[in-house]
């Protein structure tokens, strides 16, 4: 299958109602309106071929670029590419498929992650802050947590709401996981009160921190 084939593939799924959704969503104008669950079915009819998903993602088209994420070989990918492409992405949706499907696999992704947690590129510090996240715990002493609970308080008001997101992971991470942290982590994001009004469906968890930490640590026992 060829990029165009692929192209072409995608368009005739489009749904128009879908592509103005999600370009309220932060999807760029080059989107068709696939739904999600399409894109991973086309994937498995295509398998693992990494230069066919690197010229999807040379595109620059939202939905060739998450297809990408799923037929790329992550490892193949050097330091360079990744950062680039991490810092090539403007939707909130493609970074989480970026995150899940290529960086979790990527062997250099520990020596990215602290400098995009200070990057001035919004997609990137996402990326570093999430991976921060999955770190918090098994991966963090109690230093470190009090560190980076210094830091959110300090930058999470003035970030990207992009970036907010998944500092706001780290933060009810720290609240979940380290007792010794929780009365802090709850503390700060009452004060900072980011994602307090987030709409969410019955019967799902707020991604207010102090709400999502509490019911977290209910559900542990």
């Amino acid at each position: 299958m060829t990029t165009q084939d692929v192209l072409t593939e995608l368009k005739a799924l489009a749904i128009d109602s879908l592509r103005q959704q999600n370009i309220k969503r932060g999807a760029s104008d080059n989107h068709y309106g696939v739904k999600l669950g399409d894109i991973r079915k086309l994937s498995k009819q295509i398998g693992t071929d990494h230069q066919l998903g690197l010229s999807l993602w040379e595109t620059g088209n939202d939905e060739a670029r998450l297809l990408a994420t799923l037929i790329i070989i992550p490892a193949d990918l050097s330091i360079e590419e990744l950062d680039d492409t991490v810092k090539s992405m403007t939707y909130p949706q493609l970074a989480d498929w970026v995150n899940a499907y290529v960086i979790k696999y990527h062997h250099d992704k520990d020596v990215l992650r602290e400098k995009w947690m200070v990057s001035d590129n919004a997609m990137a510090a996402r990326c570093g802050w999430d991976l921060t996240s999955k770190r918090i715990s098994k991966h963090t002493s109690d230093n470190e947590r009090s560190a980076l609970l210094d830091r959110l308080e300090i930058e999470m008001p003035t970030a990207d709401p992009v970036t907010q997101w998944t500092m706001n992971f780290t933060l009810a991470s720290i609240g979940i996981y380290s007792p010794a942290h929780r009365e802090r982590a709850i503390a700060i994001g009452n004060t900072l009160g980011i994602f307090k009004d987030y709409p969410v469906s019955k019967g799902c968890t707020s991604p207010f921190a102090p709400i999502w930490i509490e019911e977290m640590v209910r559900r542990q026992g």
